[in-house]
């Protein structure tokens, strides 16, 4: 309960400060498991640090804004005005909204973050798109529609991030596993810019 409380004078503070650390620090969680529960390698089977900072880094300086904002808006924005606010129908709509419309983006977002960061070419992003979308947004939906559900409808605004960071702990865990699983079945080479003299 004292950590809850430390969190939430933190969020009063500092918000976009304490939302980055908390979001980069469970994105780092997540590739921790992933690489300790789902090792992709059987040649090479030493920890990848640079994985996990990649993820921490994606978390912290990406995903914590979007996200903060995001959820700013499903809240302020995205709502049935005949109904009030917090009506039922309006949680439907924001969870469809959700799964709809940010899904069905973050994940390529999230793909190709991650190519650049690896130091790979557009093309492997495509191809981690071309092959991960699809399946990892049928378990994106098979996850969060419920949780969001409960999340917009409980959670009070400035937690909601939190809330979702907590649990996707889990989601973190396999979208790191999904984004290594294409490295390893290909093997694609790192391209990195020329360097100019």
């Amino acid at each position: 309960m004292k950590l809850l409380h430390l969190y939430e004078a933190s969020l009063k503070r500092r918000p976009k400060t304490t939302n980055a650390i908390m979001t980069g620090a469970l994105f780092g969680i997540g590739d921790v498991s992933a690489q300790l529960l789902f090792p992709t390698s059987k040649v090479n089977k030493g920890y990848d640090y640079k994985r996990t900072a990649r993820a921490v880094i994606y978390g912290s300086l990406i995903f914590s804004f979007i996200g903060d904002k995001w959820y700013k808006i499903l809240n302020n924005k995205i709502y049935m005005r005949n109904r009030p606010q917090y009506h039922w129908s309006n949680m439907v709509l924001r969870v469809a909204v959700d799964q709809l419309a940010f899904a069905p983006l973050g994940l390529p977002f999230y793909f190709t973050c991650m190519s650049i960061m690896e130091g790979r070419s557009f093309d492997v992003a495509k191809l981690k798109i071309k092959e991960q979308w699809w399946p990892t947004l049928l378990t994106n939906w098979a996850v969060w529609p419920l949780f969001q559900a409960i999340n917009f409808s409980v959670v009070p605004l400035q937690h909601r991030l939190l809330a979702v960071n907590v649990v996707a702990i889990f989601w973190n865990t396999y979208l790191s596993y999904k984004n290594s699983k294409v490295m390893e079945k290909d093997k694609v080479p790192v391209h990195y810019p020329p360097v100019v003299e």
